[in-house]
């Protein structure tokens, strides 16, 4: 039996940017299978029930679906170079940038993607998933049939007339802002090695917002730092440092940790407190829908509406279940950290009605 891994994706999938470079980092032999609309309904349909990428094969049949399950199984397989720090601070706090780099970066993602001149660019993108083979005009015109499903998602996200000003304003002149200084003096997150939110944040940072031309040309242009550390985690660092010592979190991440505690974190918490109330309103329901209605949510001060997503609170789980693993000394050290800095307790949290992911499909636990 092959040793070889199979990573199923498409170089215009966020998520795929992620477990690519994964991949990439921990030197886990794998090959890539461009996912055209053959594959999906040949490979990724059949051995995953969902229309998801990206999805890894491994070298037994299995096949894994979502980044953060697929990183969780190959950790524990290729335990060398680990990409989850040891102490608790560090850990929380690399869990917390990769679930704001899945869930939040999105945003600015999305909005940059379809609503600024990315074509015909993420028309052939689009066109090569459903007709590879076919002349230039042809994926164009395909692509564009195919980009408007996706394109329909960005209202759904809160993207809006309203809002959009304040997204690029938080994205531009804050959040490449900070990380382009953090990384002028840090190669990664938490030091000298990647993190879990190092993973977080590149996929929406490469395959959107530095791949397509528009947002890719804003990036080259005000942050230099955050290139470099985007090519780094791009071509598998050889020389790998360590992380920050002490358990320290670098004071270049807490204007964005702040940030991050203002405006996403009260989006999770809202989500949590919605889905436990349709749970409980619908017990008769195993499956979770995708969204259950709509909730207010602020960026750069700017109020507009979302829809809820329950997948919101099956992520935050995996923060909670860390904190919950901490012993009493570890605990105490992370809830001083929190409180001190940000006036937040994530012990508080109440979550009787947990959610589970069964044949990649969400449900109640």
């Amino acid at each position: 039996m092959s040793d070889m891994f199979t990573l199923y994706g498409a170089p215009v999938s966020l998520y795929t940017g992620k477990a690519r470079a994964y991949l990439t980092y921990k030197n886990i032999p794998f090959r890539e299978v461009f996912s055209s609309v053959k594959v999906y309904k040949t490979i990724i349909e059949p051995k995953t029930g969902v229309r998801f990428i990206p999805v890894v094969e491994t070298p037994e049949g299995e096949f894994i679906q979502d980044t953060v399950q697929i990183i969780d199984d190959l950790e524990k397989r290729f335990v060398k170079s680990s990409i989850y720090p040891a102490l608790p601070k560090q850990q929380l706090v690399s869990e917390i940038f990769q679930l704001w780099g899945d869930e939040w970066l999105v945003i600015p993602a999305m909005h940059y993607r379809w609503n600024k001149d990315n074509f015909p660019f993420i028309y052939e993108e689009f066109g090569k998933v459903a007709a590879p083979n076919m002349p230039a005009f042809v994926r164009g015109f395909l692509g564009k049939k195919l980009a408007s499903r996706f394109n329909g998602f960005v209202p759904i996200l809160g993207i809006t007339e309203k809002t959009i000003p304040a997204i690029e304003d938080w994205f531009e002149n804050h959040v490449l802002s900070e990380l382009n200084k953090h990384f002028s003096t840090h190669n990664y997150l938490l030091g000298g090695r990647p993190c879990a939110g190092d993973f977080g944040l590149f996929g929406p940072l490469y395959a959107h917002l530095y791949r397509d031309p528009a947002p890719g040309a804003i990036i080259r242009e005000k942050a230099p730092y955050v290139v470099k550390w985007i090519e780094r985690l791009r071509n598998a660092p050889k020389n790998v440092g360590n992380w920050v010592e002490n358990d320290k979190i670098p004071e270049t991440l807490m204007p964005l940790l702040t940030r991050i505690f203002k405006e996403f974190w009260p989006v999770l918490m809202q989500s949590v407190e919605k889905v436990q109330e349709w749970i409980v309103d619908n017990p008769t329901v195993d499956k979770i829908p995708r969204s259950i209605g709509f909730h207010d949510f602020s960026i750069g001060g700017i109020t507009d509406k979302r829809a809820i997503m329950p997948f919101h609170q099956w992520k935050l789980q995996r923060v909670i279940d860390l904190y919950d693993g901490f012993d009493a000394d570890e605990k105490a050290k992370v809830d001083t950290f929190l409180q001190t800095s940000f006036a937040l307790q994530v012990g508080s949290l109440h979550m009787p009605k947990r959610l589970q992911r069964i044949n990649n499909k969400l449900v109640v636990a």
